[in-house]
């Protein structure tokens, strides 16, 4: 997490573009993050990584009508400052503007869908484009093709954000990319998701659904590297920032570093039951190159399971997985990670009129951990062999459920450190 406190806030944001006359209504929401429709429907959303709100239908024409295709989008400009000192970073946290557009154009049969966020960071040292990474003046969020060539199967090809999980913003068996930085430096929480350049395939049943995902070449996290926070270095055995930048080789030739996904799932009742499988690299550094000191992403399988349901008054879940570590299965190489067993329960439960309260805790468990000790250099730091997070969100409602406070809460235990997340949103539209 961040060495030094972050306080951040939006000066402006929001504003919808509209509709054309006679277009479908707004995209579903991408895979994983819709609500159940009936028992082998998609899982709900996990908290925290919902889509936008729809503005209501008015019968005025908005300005896109004369377009061709579906347009809308959003401008906003976000500050934060640091309220103490890191000498490894600038004063401010975060200092942009952004406007993103969202266009969609139904064929016959077929969906293309663009969404592409053009930034200025004053922060940034470099603004050239990087599509990867994300940085520069614009980050290309969607270019995807969705169709379905039968009744029981859909197809979606191209760049695009996939979630699936039980995680209220934490993650087990969801191994899509994710940008850490910018969930830390307090952009909206959708940045969270990174985009992942993927064939995704969905089959759907009467006994089970299955999601199949491809990615050709790996998409690594946009992992805290130093650069906009500081962290602590295990390499160093202390907190470093922009005078000891990570660097790292990620694997990227197409179709050999390649990644596969896949989730089995469907509904048993009133409870929401899902397999996971992956296969690919960790996602963020989790290994040193001994000859140049270069952090890399050494192999990764997953295997995992959920289970989400009722539970008295709210709703509870419990999620699973075994994360194979195969570069260092014995756990006696000290520049790779050793495998862990990973664990997540959380319950949800509206406690008062408009108020929920949510809460979790996640295990990582270190696998091997005595053959990791030993084969440690004299004096270098030793991680734990159980790493313990807990978190909490509070979510208020008021003004007729158009007002939201929420507070959402990291506490680790075991690293001694915490991440406070409060929000307040109010919803408008176009009348106000």
């Amino acid at each position: 997490m961040n060495a030094s406190s972050v306080v951040g806030v939006i000066l402006l944001a929001g504003s919808v573009l509209g509709v054309a006359p006679g277009a479908p209504a707004a995209p579903d929401l991408p895979e994983g993050l819709g609500a159940p429709a009936s028992d082998t429907a998609e899982p709900s959303l996990p908290a925290g990584l919902g889509g936008k709100i729809e503005p209501e239908q008015t019968t005025e024409k908005p300005a896109s009508a004369a377009l061709p295709f579906w347009l809308r989008g959003f401008w906003e400009a976000r500050g934060g400052s640091r309220l103490n000192d890191d000498p490894h970073q600038r004063d401010l946290s975060i200092a942009e503007t952004r406007l993103q557009l969202e266009a969609e154009k139904y064929f016959q049969g077929a969906t293309v869908r663009l969404t592409g966020d053009f930034l200025y960071d004053d922060l940034d040292d470099d603004r050239a484009v990087d599509l990867e990474s994300g940085e520069g003046a614009f980050d290309l969020r969607e270019a995807s093709l969705v169709f379905s060539p039968s009744a029981d199967t859909d197809v979606k090809l191209g760049r695009q954000i996939l979630t699936w999980g039980t995680g209220d913003l934490v993650f087990i068996n969801d191994l899509f990319p994710k940008d850490w930085v910018s969930f830390f430096i307090g952009r909206d929480v959708e940045y969270l998701k990174a985009p992942s350049d993927a064939l995704k395939v969905s089959a759907f049943s009467s006994w089970a659904n299955l999601d199949l995902v491809y990615t050709p070449r790996f998409d690594a996290d946009r992992f805290i590297d130093g650069r906009r926070l500081s962290f602590f270095n295990t390499g160093q055995g202390r907190l470093t920032g922009r005078n000891a930048v990570v660097l790292a080789g990620r694997p990227a030739d197409a179709f050999e570093d390649d990644e596969w996904a896949a989730r089995l799932y469907r509904n048993l009742g009133a409870y929401e039951v899902a397999l996971y499988g992956y296969d690919g690299f960790w996602k963020s550094p989790a290994g040193a190159d001994p000859a140049s000191g270069r952090a890399r992403f050494p192999p990764l399988s997953v295997l995992g399971a959920s289970l989400r349901g009722p539970v008295g008054a709210g709703i509870g879940n419990v999620e699973l997985g075994y994360y194979d570590s195969r570069a260092d299965r014995d756990g006696d190489d000290p520049t790779v990670r050793n495998s862990e067993l990973r664990l997540l329960l959380g319950y949800e439960q509206e406690i008062a009129r408009n108020l929920t309260l949510g809460l979790q805790y996640y295990l990582e468990r270190m696998g091997e951990f005595e053959a990791y000790r030993r084969a440690l250099p004299p004096g270098a730091p030793v991680r734990d062999e159980n790493r313990h997070v807990l978190t909490q969100r509070l979510t208020w409602l008021t003004h007729s459920q158009n007002l939201e406070w929420s507070l959402f809460l990291f506490y680790s235990p075991s690293d001694r450190d915490a991440y406070l997340r409060p929000r307040v949103g109010y919803q408008v539209d176009d009348h106000l």
